[in-house]
């Protein structure tokens, strides 16, 4: 009967061990992006794992894979998808080819400023737009400011849109993007952003458009000695978890990495505002001309994109809806 006690004993404390050891077993989220490890989305990663390996107490953790290390945007979408990869951060003009009605942020001048920006992103239609894409196994967990898009060139600056003519654009994978730069008399060429430099160097393309501090960071001031702050998008970054990952998670712990994703998105908008500032003052002491152009001009040609979305239902009530904010 001691015996027996005894081994009753010793199975209950196996269980209870393998119980504790599944407690305690850490769980390392793959998460890769394309961006220096210098930029403000990087840095606010770097917190976002701080916080979920604090908040999990070490259960959950972050690891990192800058500067397209696992791919481009697009390739680290399909990781997602077939899930071999966790997370990634991707521009919302590279995620409407994944999720369609993300369309919308690629139109120009949608948004009245920066206030009326957050205002759509963080309330019921950016959580429409995050949600939006989990049929495709890829859903939104927040958005980081990205700015405001504008052109930089090579050989003049870009005062008005008729200067664009003739001009071979570099843009992302984004129908929207080409439409934009054609509407405006540019030639759109879709080229990889890890690519870019070569190919503004060996004159693949006369331009690109981009916000001030990847124009800074990426050294593309190097080349191209031109920045119209015309401003024509504000297209915000979209950081996405695999579906494949984020169904096997529990209640608590999607709570943990929720909660980390939105602290590191307050903190990354803070970055955010003081980096464009300082962007804008390094590329004009390295000898850029920063002109500033007059807006509306750019608007009056691209007023035809609005009007070619007066046919496609979802979009055309995401324009009207975004409008409407206040």
């Amino acid at each position: 009967m001691g015996k027996h006690l005894n081994f009753l004993l010793l199975v209950v404390l196996s269980i209870t061990l393998v119980s504790c050891n599944r407690t305690e077993k850490q769980r390392t989220i793959k998460l890769a992006h394309g961006l220096d490890t210098n930029h403000p989305v990087h840095k606010a990663m770097v917190l976002m794992g701080e916080e979920l390996e604090a908040r999990s107490e070490g259960k959950l953790k972050l690891e990192i894979y800058p500067n397209q290390q696992l791919g481009s945007e697009r390739q680290c979408l399909e990781l997602l998808q077939i899930g071999s990869l966790d997370m990634t951060k991707v521009s919302a003009a590279v995620m409407e080819n994944f999720s369609p009605n993300m369309r919308v942020f690629g139109l120009p001048f949608l948004f009245k400023n920066r206030e009326h920006t957050f205002k759509v992103l963080d309330g019921n239609i950016g959580r429409e737009l995050l949600d939006g894409g989990q049929k495709y196994w890829l859903k939104g967990l927040g958005y980081y400011d990205a700015g405001s898009r504008s052109f930089y060139t090579m050989e003049k600056p870009v005062k008005t849109p008729e200067d664009l003519n003739g001009l071979k654009i570099r843009v992302m994978e984004s129908v929207t993007a080409m439409n934009m730069v054609s509407s405006l008399g540019g030639s759109p060429t879709p080229i990889s952003y890890g690519e870019l430099y070569t190919a503004l160097q060996q004159g693949v393309v006369d331009g690109a458009e981009n916000n001030p501090p990847s124009f800074y960071l990426s050294r593309h001031y190097e080349v191209c000695k031109y920045y119209a702050l015309d401003e024509h998008t504000t297209i915000p970054d979209v950081l996405i978890i695999s579906t494949h990952l984020w169904t096997t998670l529990s209640s608590e712990e999607q709570t943990w990495l929720q909660a980390a994703v939105d602290k590191s998105v307050a903190y990354q908008r803070e970055l955010w505002a003081r980096s464009e500032k300082e962007a804008i003052e390094a590329v004009k002491k390295e000898g850029v001309e920063v002109v500033t152009p007059d807006k509306s001009l750019f608007k009056e040609k691209v007023r035809s994109i609005y009007e070619s979305y007066k046919d496609d239902g979802p979009i055309y009530d995401l324009i009207k809806r975004i409008q409407e904010t206040e």
